[in-house]
């Protein structure tokens, strides 16, 4: 059967719990619970459906075989270390293997779904795990699902994918896992790594070998709001993809560039956010025929910000974004103020942010952020035989 939207949703999914952690799947929980609030689910040409695992085969296809077989060991008895499990980061819990596997088979599912013509976008908010290694647990993620589930597309014919990640870390696994590959255009905007986790995604990093220009990294300072980041992703982003010519667009939808977060220092709003999600998605309705697989990642003001900043990325991908004056639905901040007593539970789906922004042009006074936009655009722009002082790219 053919959707407009496939969102890939079960319960089982909130079982990749790191326990007393800051990835906490409460706020997965309650994104669900809010977009049902709102009834995106019920929306005509939307199908939610539930994932299965992905295999072994089909996790071999980015991680070694002897970092899965660590994970199914430790799965099964937390006192077994190593390839980065057993750190604050990536402690390891019960049934560790099966609930990675479930998310990493949602997004696989969710690009099948897409590059086959099940449906025209597809959603998994409990994926974009982006810092997992092929051999090694990273920044919370234990396997790779954005990365497993490119790798599908490429094996399914998939000649241009582009992955475009907001997540406020850099998406290194991601970017690793493709560096050496024309095929895969990897866009990351995040913190600047020489103030945050990972420590990479300079905009000097741009591919490997016989793969120049596969990567984009702009790495922005300390405080940029909604005007420099949105100045930053429309001075790059649209440029390097319409070159590129994707025919498929994969998106990793961290909520942790917000201000409220409380694992890095940029401060975006959710109206910012929500803007986005609304230029992804006008990407690729411009440039892939509407192909477009949306993940969650990182996020960490577990009430305040991810359920509402995913709960527009769902408006946005099932049909009418929702209106940012709307009030949040009092039976969902019911259920968040249970779940989390004494937290502030939003009561409308705004900030009050206007998501507006300057565009960035040459030749005037730069600040910071128009530092971070020329550095991005020196030292990739000229790989895709574009002008990086030409604001018109």
């Amino acid at each position: 059967m053919t959707s407009e939207t496939l969102v890939l949703w079960d319960d089982a999914l909130l079982g990749y719990d790191l326990g007393d952690h800051p990835l906490d799947p409460v706020r997965v929980e309650l994104t669900i619970a809010l977009a049902r609030a709102f009834d995106l689910l019920e929306r005509p040409g939307v199908t939610v459906a539930k994932p299965v695992p992905a295999d072994d085969a089909r996790l071999l296809t980015v991680h070694t075989p002897d970092y899965v077989e660590i994970v199914k060991a430790a799965s099964i008895d937390q006192r077994v270390h190593g390839h980065g499990l057993g750190t604050p980061d990536n402690p390891t819990f019960p049934g560790m293997h099966d609930a990675s596997a479930l998310i990493a088979g949602a997004s696989t599912a969710a690009a099948e779904a897409v590059w086959t013509g099940q449906a025209l976008h597809a959603v998994n908010v409990a994926g974009g795990l982006h810092h997992a290694m092929p051999s090694a647990a990273s920044g919370f993620c234990v396997y790779n699902d954005p990365a497993i589930a490119i790798t599908r597309l490429l094996e399914l014919g998939a000649e241009r994918v582009a992955y475009v990640d907001v997540d406020v870390h850099h998406g290194d696994g991601v970017q690793a896992v493709f560096y050496d590959d024309p095929r895969v255009l990897t866009v990351s905007l995040h913190e600047t790594p020489l103030a945050l986790f990972p420590g990479t995604g300079f905009a000097t990093e741009t591919g490997g070998a016989g793969a120049d220009g596969s990567a984009v990294n702009v790495a922005l300072p300390p405080g940029v709001g909604d005007e420099g980041w949105l100045r930053a992703f429309h001075a790059t982003v649209p440029s390097v993809l319409r070159t590129f010519r994707p025919q498929i667009l994969v998106s990793q939808c961290g909520a942790d560039a917000h201000g409220l977060d409380p694992l890095a220092d940029l401060q975006l709003s959710v109206d910012g956010q929500r803007a986005s999600y609304l230029a992804m998605k006008a990407l690729a309705d411009e440039l892939c025929g509407g192909k477009w697989v949306a993940t969650g990642g990182g996020g960490y003001a577990l009430v305040e910000v991810v359920p509402r900043s995913w709960t527009h990325l769902l408006a946005i991908a099932t049909g009418e974004p929702i209106d940012p004056a709307a009030a949040t639905p009092g039976e969902w901040r019911a259920l968040a103020a249970a779940r989390r007593p004494g937290r502030a539970v939003p009561r409308s789906m705004t900030d009050g942010g206007t998501a507006t922004y300057r565009p960035w042009a040459p030749g005037t006074t730069p600040d910071s952020v128009d530092r971070a936009i020329l550095a991005t655009r020196n030292a990739v722009f000229p790989l895709f035989g574009l002008d990086p002082m030409d604001a018109r790219d």
